[in-house]
């Protein structure tokens, strides 16, 4: 997490770099600050809270320069503060900004404290500034005192400095943090993100781990770990500048939720067609790879991993192939048995989740067939990192609190359900069953979104509540763990999600009249047993809301309330379909209650630490 804008030009730097922290705020809005060179000297400007805080401080006090640094923070090491705030400085003349854990920061410390150094801050950080400054008394080299620092790190991060005694010049590391250089013309820039550049640049270098590279107006230099040359390829950016605005929307969550029905359609485009399934879509190898697959491990973190459950009934029934799935932090230290040919999936929206990516890395030691990313950033490390990719092409995603990164990771995922079932015991029409299922999502998406005002007006009914319990049975379980995690990421409602079946093992105990139970009622095999599971919650005077299909049998009454879905969604289509009106309702409750939508409290995106 954090946010890193540098920039280097003939102009004045300072609206570029706020403007990058602006569109990198997802990632973190615990303080923000930024520091340049101004008349030879460092100056810095640093305020707890968002980015709005200390663009106020630069009205007040404005800077003006050709070079600088900046960041947004998620807090890690130390809270969230002003002292604490990046970019940190030592001795007056060198300031560094850093994204990142590192882990051996107390040896670090205690090392600089008894050569003299004084600490200001409680970070991590302010190790590595110090730790350069002391390199820099050996070499007069910036380069090669950062590349000497970073060798004694041990953890992750991404950094950039500058200092005084070296004013045309930044240098950025990068290791398991994403950091990418922007090159203009007689003027170059780093950030964390694409988007943050995107109003300066299209043109991007790709940092690999180990790389640390010079930046200058003119040229930019990279070595990698071993300090060789490097050489990395310029990628021209497909995004455009705008595509992170909101438009006509209050928050981007709700422009996301909205957008779904395209970014579906677009996650589709090129990789189904006439009925059928292109393997091709997955990489030159896929079809080898789907060919040989006996088994499937999927490992992602938060909402990429109520995906990644989804998947495992749809592998399982359509494909018949054994599915297991593990939240990425817990696998790394499981040691886990891994069955002959055995395909390893991740799954994550920014492919930088520092979990998932040290999942992967241990995976393609661990004897697996191969591994398949699914992600939404092409640039991404989780991208570079797999041998087969399938991009989800939901574009954008800035609020928090995931929604079309959802969807579109469910609907990469049924490609991959129909790829793998293509070598099993699915003939072409049952193939293009499937595929036309699919192709019809973005419409019943459309005919869900009729449901927002609906939801608007169920919302009112929860913003006094502090604790709700979404059920699900079968496939929907996960929904319904999804649904769970959006009430209470935005609207901070203490909410949990059980299959239905468990109610009488624990949760029962918890229902009563200010407990809301929100379930997700398609019409399927379980639909019956889910019926009689919820008349044991009325039987506690519990209050049911009830997301069911028009042909389900369920009616209001009191204590009742049914909101009636499309017809006929099918196992298929269900978990996409089921979830929007859940995204919007935990919406609407979080508005009511007045919370940051965009920005709850203590979460941040593209979660770069474990």
């Amino acid at each position: 997490m954090c946010g890193i804008v540098g920039a280097i030009a003939d102009r004045n730097v300072v609206p570029i770099l706020m403007e990058g922290l602006r569109r990198l705020e997802y990632r973190g809005y615990d303080s923000a600050g930024l520091a340049v060179l101004s008349n030879g000297h460092l100056r810095r400007q640093r305020r707890q809270g968002k980015v709005a805080e200390l663009q106020l401080a630069l009205d007040a006090d404005p800077l003006n320069s050709t070079i600088g640094i900046a960041h947004t923070r998620w807090a890690t090491h130390g809270i969230p503060s002003e002292k604490n705030a990046h970019p940190h400085i030592s001795h007056d003349g060198l300031a560094i900004v850093h994204n990142g854990i590192i882990e051996n920061h107390e040896q670090l410390r205690d090392e600089l404290k008894a050569l003299g150094y004084t600490f200001a801050s409680d970070t991590d950080t302010e190790c590595i500034a110090h730790r350069i400054h002391y390199h820099l008394k050996k070499t007069p080299s910036l380069f090669e005192a950062v590349r000497a620092t970073v060798a004694q790190l041990q953890g992750a991060y991404a950094l950039v400095v500058m200092s005084e005694d070296n004013p045309g010049q930044l240098i950025l590391a990068r290791c398991g943090c994403p950091v990418v250089v922007g090159l203009g013309d007689g003027e170059n820039f780093v950030a964390s993100d694409v988007s943050a550049l995107l109003p300066v640049t299209r043109r991007f270098i790709f940092l690999e781990e180990g790389d640390v590279a010079e930046i200058h107006r003119s040229h930019v230099r990279v070595v990698d770990k071993d300090g060789k040359p490097a050489h990395r390829p310029v990628k021209e950016s497909e995004l455009s500048a705008d595509a992170a605005e909101k438009g006509q929307y209050a928050h981007y969550m709700l422009k996301e939720i909205h957008e779904q029905p395209r970014a579906v359609g677009q996650t589709l485009e090129e990789r189904v067609a006439n009925g059928k399934l292109l393997e091709a879509a997955f990489g030159p190898s896929a079809t080898e790879i789907f060919r040989r697959t006996e088994a499937v491990h999927i490992v992602a973190c938060g909402t990429s991993f109520h995906a990644g459950s989804v998947a495992r009934y749809l592998i399982e029934q359509v494909c018949r192939l054994p599915c297991h799935v593990d939240i990425a932090s817990e696998y790394r230290y499981r040691n886990p048995v891994v069955p002959k040919n055995t395909l390893f999936v991740t799954i994550s929206q920014s492919g930088e989740t520092a979990d998932t990516l040290a999942a992967l890395r241990l995976a393609k030691e661990g004897g697996y067939l191969s591994t398949l990313g699914i992600c939404n950033v092409p640039e991404s490390s989780l991208v570079r990192e797999s041998n087969l990719v399938m991009l989800t092409r939901a574009g954008p995603e800035i609020g928090v609190a995931s929604t079309k990164a959802f969807t579109t990771q469910i609907a990469a995922l049924t490609m991959l359900v129909i790829a793998l079932a293509k070598h099993r015991a699915v003939d072409a029409e049952r193939e293009r069953g499937l595929v036309k299922r699919l192709i019809e999502i973005p419409s019943l998406i459309e005919k869900t979104l009729v449901l927002d005002p609906v939801m608007k007006k169920l919302a009112e009914r929860f913003a006094d509540k502090h604790h709700a319990l979404f059920l699900g049975r079968g496939i929907l379980h996960p929904i319904a763990m999804e649904g769970a995690l959006k009430l209470k990421e935005i609207s901070y409602i203490h909410a949990e999600a059980y299959p239905a079946g468990e109610l009488k093992h624990g949760p029962l105990a918890l229902v009563d009249a200010d407990m809301p139970v929100i379930t997700v009622a398609p019409n399927n095999d379980l639909l019956e047993k889910l019926k009689s599971n919820l008349m044991e919650v009325r039987a506690r005077g519990g209050e049911l809301f009830v997301f069911a299909d028009p042909d389900s049998g369920f009616e209001s009454s009191d204590g009742v309330t049914v909101i009636k879905m499309p017809k006929h969604v099918t196992y298929l289509q269900a978990p996409i379909v089921y979830t929007i009106p859940l995204q919007l309702l935990a919406y609407h409750v979080a508005i009511l209650r007045g919370t940051d939508v965009d920005q709850p409290r203590n979460l941040a995106k593209s979660v770069t630490v474990e």
